[in-house]
């Protein structure tokens, strides 16, 4: 398995350097990378849920309870597989306060919320969120905190937890 996860970390090697020489991409592979935090969504998500109504007010609360349920998820398969992140700089302080890779939090957190968009009958959202995700995870492999397997990994993840987070609701 080992081998499969270099394998394809070396196949797409190229977005790590997507981000190095161009201040333009720098910029926003870092707002695209933030945007997946969840110290940013939850605020967002508990603004919508206080002042909306009806399926907004749903889709909120299925989103909170999703980023607590990946949250959880991601972090018992990170202390299990413990892969160090990628040598670099940026993110300091995701690599002091959670130093293990495998899988990406953000990429999971981000397909998870595009799922169940596309489920809750916001087909609109979904889509928005479903080329977002992506670009979220591939942000956080040009900004080196992330390898591309990562990211692949935790969108699998995400995908699964928010088929979960429809079956619950």
């Amino acid at each position: 398995m080992r081998q499969r996860l270099l394998a394809f970390d070396h196949r797409f090697a190229w977005l790590s350097g997507l981000a190095k020489d161009s201040p333009a991409r720098r910029a926003l592979a870092v707002i695209l990378a933030h945007s997946g935090d969840s110290w940013f969504l939850l605020p967002v998500l508990g603004l919508v849920w206080w002042l909306s109504n009806g399926e907004w007010k749903t889709l909120a609360l299925a989103m909170i309870l999703g980023i607590v349920l990946t949250a959880l998820v991601v972090f018992v398969i990170k202390l299990s597989v413990r892969r160090s992140r990628p040598q670099g700089e940026w993110g300091k302080i995701y690599r002091s306060t959670d130093p293990h890779s495998f899988p990406s939090g953000h990429a999971a957190r981000a397909m998870m919320l595009a799922v169940v968009a596309a489920g809750l009958g916001l087909p609109w959202l979904g889509l928005l969120l479903l080329f977002w995700a992506p670009l979220v995870g591939m942000a956080r492999v040009a900004l080196g905190v992330h390898y591309p397997s990562d990211v692949a990994a935790g969108m699998v993840v995400g995908a699964l937890m928010g088929l979960l987070v429809l079956f619950i609701y």
